[in-house]
């Protein structure tokens, strides 16, 4: 089989052959189909953060395929069946976090593209029980995003506890951005989109945004405080500044939902106006397996949709610079086959 393999941090993936991977008890082999390109597989490759991959490894947590070989003890998946596989590979399902239902919070989890090889390859492993089985009427194309994308910008709303009527800033219309805005939507929110780029402030006014926020030309903070200021601020922008620039926004006892993870990043909290205020600064890390469900759910309905174009592996480095220079409308998905 091919991949798409980080050798070393910082140097460009290589596309080699090798050899298709065999599944041990409680895994299965997929034939993957369609795999996202998520800026963290990008972090990844780079050795961006504190905890490192171990390269060799293959990037990629959005990968969506046919199952194609299953381990022993495995009887409630079968061969054919499209499932997908996120960036929470596999959790202890023993611990505090997995038995209260965070088992994203699992201290001895497996993450895909990153402690284990991922979907940048035209087959992989997955632990069964974490492999999401896609609905029909969802292609693999569609779901690749929403298994990393999707679900992540859907738990984040769910953290900041968005109700209707409720202002929502998302901060970031790309990949994550774009379904983030829908999905306040149906929670019933008014949604202001922040961006700085035209492309992407259209695309969001095109998917519902109430209001459009161009931080090149004017102060988030500002703009969100003569709308009444946020209910919660979704920062999914890679960016420092756009993380202080929402939190700005906030009205009092309102929530800044930080997703986005860039490298070695810090923001200032002010004390004073925090305490005083009220407001809150919470972290949210991509989902657990019952909330990919309801995404694909959503998505099967009707009520979403996947910006996303699509390219061949091979592209994988051409594909990794354009999202850095910031040339991407959404999202990128690697097509392996006949994934739509």
């Amino acid at each position: 089989m091919k991949a798409a393999v980080v050798r070393a941090f910082g140097e460009p993936l290589v596309i080699e052959d090798r050899p298709d991977p065999e599944p041990g008890p409680g895994q299965v082999r997929i034939r993957v189909e369609a795999c996202g390109l998520c800026h963290t597989d990008i972090h990844a490759a780079h050795g961006d953060w504190p905890v490192k991959p171990t390269p060799p490894f293959v990037p990629g947590h959005e990968g969506v395929g046919l199952v194609e070989k299953l381990g022993d003890g495995v009887t409630h998946l079968a061969v054919g069946q499209r499932v997908a596989v996120p960036w929470l590979g596999k959790a202890c399902g023993r611990c505090e976090h997995c038995l209260s239902g965070w088992e994203t919070l699992c201290e001895q989890q497996i993450n895909t593209g990153y402690g284990c090889d991922g979907g940048y390859a035209e087959k992989m492993l997955a632990w069964a029980d974490f492999a999401q089985p896609v609905p029909k009427g969802v292609t693999a194309i569609d779901a690749a995003p929403l298994t990393c994308a999707g679900v992540t910008t859907y738990k984040a709303l769910k953290v900041a506890d968005v109700k209707p009527t409720q202002l929502v800033a998302i901060s970031g219309i790309g990949g994550l951005g774009h379904l983030a805005v829908q999905y306040a939507k149906i929670a019933g929110a008014t949604v202001a989109a922040v961006d700085v780029t035209d492309e992407k402030l259209e695309l969001a006014a095109e998917l519902g945004a109430d209001l459009v926020i161009d931080a090149r030309k004017h102060d988030v903070g500002e703009v969100l405080k003569r709308h009444g200021g946020a209910h919660a601020a979704i920062a999914l922008a890679v960016n420092e500044a756009a993380f202080a620039a929402v939190n700005s926004g906030l009205r009092r006892g309102g929530k800044l939902v930080m997703v986005a993870l860039p490298a070695h990043g810090t923001i200032q909290v002010p004390i004073f106006d925090t305490v005083l205020n009220g407001t809150s600064v919470i972290g949210s890390i991509v989902g657990t397996r019952q909330d990919l469900a309801e995404v694909f759910h959503l998505h099967a309905a009707g009520r979403t949709q996947v910006i996303c174009e699509t390219r061949p592996l091979g592209s994988a480095n051409e594909s990794i610079d354009d999202v850095l220079r910031g040339q991407v409308k959404a999202r990128i998905v690697f097509d392996l086959g006949a994934g739509r």
